[in-house]
């Protein structure tokens, strides 16, 4: 290659070089105003988005706390009932099982029947009883009467003796005042004193009929008594077979469902066995809140209460009363605390609280979760008076 050629090319690199520096700062400050441009509108919008999640968050907190201060609310909440077991008071077997597992019942419907012949034959039994004590009573009323006859007669007996002694008295002092002054014989003298002496004798075997007789009248009317006493205890002994007739029969004593059901015909049943549960229809639900949360509760207070059984469903009740204690003071085990590594713990108190109307479409039953919460300010919230005005 020729010197003129070298040069050339070192011209065309010169030129080149020349044009590329002229370009490039020009395009580099364009690039960096738009940069600063886009950054300044993100601050803009960062600071606009800041601001409003700061009053989303502000209105949220007050809403929070406005709906705090209203209400307080636990999930330590569960359904609650008297349920108690279903037993015989007499024994027998059973001859029939009317109901089956989880069955509403009405109050006085049969549940089940024990075999009732051996207590019908002690109820005839004690009808004989009462039959035979009725006609003790009869005849001893008859014997009474005629006793009560035979008392008058004897009573007229003494008086007609009495009567007697004393004619008879009267005779023989005459007639010994006649043997005196020998107006009269001795042996008429001696005849009527004999007969006042018969009549003393007459008159005291009468008194002594008479006492007899009214002796066995108040036999007579102590037996009365004592069959009017057999009377009412056959009378007692006939009101207990029927009411051991009646309880081979047993019933429902209130509305409620069956649970657990365990009887079945055949089986012998002795007196306290239990053949089934039984959940009555007045449930409650036991609530436990905290001891802070108990600062405004009071009876009465409207309560709404959500079922896990079927979410979404409110169900409405009120504040019955609030137990005198913890939880924990009415355990099998009380805590006890006078120990030398006390720590405490915030206890939570059982509230009653009474279901207005609960739904019939919803089984509800003993250890139900629910979720109450208790409106322990009756003025509107904030949430609340936006929702009336939209």
């Amino acid at each position: 290659m020729d010197t003129d050629q070298l040069h050339a090319q070192d011209g065309d690199t010169t030129i080149a070089q020349d044009h590329q520096p002229e370009s490039l700062p020009h395009a580099t400050n364009g690039q960096q105003e738009n940069a600063h441009g886009h950054r300044r509108s993100r601050r803009r919008v960062a600071a606009f988005a800041g601001g409003v999640a700061l009053l989303v968050a502000a209105g949220v907190g007050y809403l929070y706390w406005d709906e705090s201060a209203h209400f307080e609310a636990t999930d330590d909440a569960f359904i609650a009932a008297r349920q108690f077991a279903i037993s015989p008071k007499v024994s027998g077997y059973i001859t029939a099982v009317t109901v089956t597992d989880n069955q509403h019942v009405r109050a006085g419907e049969e549940l089940a029947r024990l075999d009732d012949r051996d207590y019908r034959a002690a109820l005839a039994l004690t009808e004989a009883q009462i039959a035979a004590a009725q006609a003790q009573i009869e005849n001893n009323d008859a014997q009474v009467a005629v006793q009560q006859a035979q008392v008058t007669q004897n009573e007229a007996q003494v008086e007609q003796a009495q009567a007697a002694l004393a004619f008879g008295q009267e005779e023989a002092a005459r007639y010994a005042t006649l043997a005196r002054k020998d107006a009269g014989s001795i042996q008429d003298s001696q005849r009527y004193t004999s007969q006042r002496v018969q009549q003393q004798a007459t008159k005291k075997m009468a008194q002594a009929t008479f006492l007899a007789a009214g002796r066995k009248l108040a036999v007579l009317k102590a037996q009365h008594e004592s069959a009017e006493a057999n009377l009412a205890q056959a009378k007692a002994q006939r009101a207990q077979a029927e009411l051991n007739l009646s309880n081979t029969i047993i019933t429902a004593a209130q509305p409620g469902r069956i649970v657990q059901l365990s009887a079945a015909v055949g089986q012998y049943a002795q007196p306290g066995t239990s053949l089934s549960m039984f959940v009555p229809d007045e449930i409650w639900v036991t609530a436990n809140f905290k001891e802070p949360q108990l600062r405004a509760i009071r009876p009465g207070q409207a309560v709404t209460i959500k079922m896990d059984a079927q979410p979404g469903r409110i169900v409405r009740g009120h504040v019955a009363s609030v137990q005198p204690g913890s939880g924990t003071a009415f355990s099998l085990l009380p805590a006890e605390n006078a120990t030398g590594n006390y720590v405490k713990i915030v206890q939570r108190v059982p509230v009653k609280i009474t279901l207005d109307g609960p739904p019939e479409s919803v089984v509800l039953g003993p250890g139900m979760s629910v979720e109450p919460t208790v409106r322990i300010n009756p003025a509107q919230t904030l949430l609340e008076r936006l929702e009336a005005v939209l």
